[in-house]
């Protein structure tokens, strides 16, 4: 019911910078929380920025300084601002979102994107 459309990922230096782009499209009613999980090589998937529909941020302390995350209410888009990219944040990066779908009836969501690969070569 709800899809998220994420780009922008590839292959930068370490120092370098990169921002992912993700639009939510669907049958969608409201989007409350949005934000960026990274899934690094045999590790678990983390969210390591988020931001609520009244625009409050929140970021793991590896990237706080570093990335930055802000959205268009009005489109359901979410972007992520990398810089000072370094080794530790290659990895998949997944769109996320919640909040209210309006067809057939108001139901609660979440969803994941299919990701897009980050790769920071030293």
């Amino acid at each position: 019911q709800v899809q998220l459309a994420e780009s922008g990922g590839g292959l930068v230096q370490a120092g370098g910078s990169l921002r992912l782009s993700c639009t939510a499209s669907g049958s969608i009613f409201a989007v409350n929380n949005m934000g960026w999980g990274r899934q690094a090589p045999k590790k678990a998937r983390d969210l390591v920025a988020s931001i609520t529909l009244g625009g409050i941020t929140n970021y793991v302390d590896s990237v706080k300084g570093r990335f930055t995350i802000s959205r268009d209410n009005a489109k359901n888009t979410v972007d992520l601002l990398m810089n000072s990219l370094g080794p530790e944040d290659t990895g998949v990066y997944y769109c996320y979102a919640d909040g209210v779908v309006g067809s057939p009836q108001l139901t609660d969501f979440s969803s994941w994107g299919q990701g897009t690969q980050v790769t920071v070569s030293s």
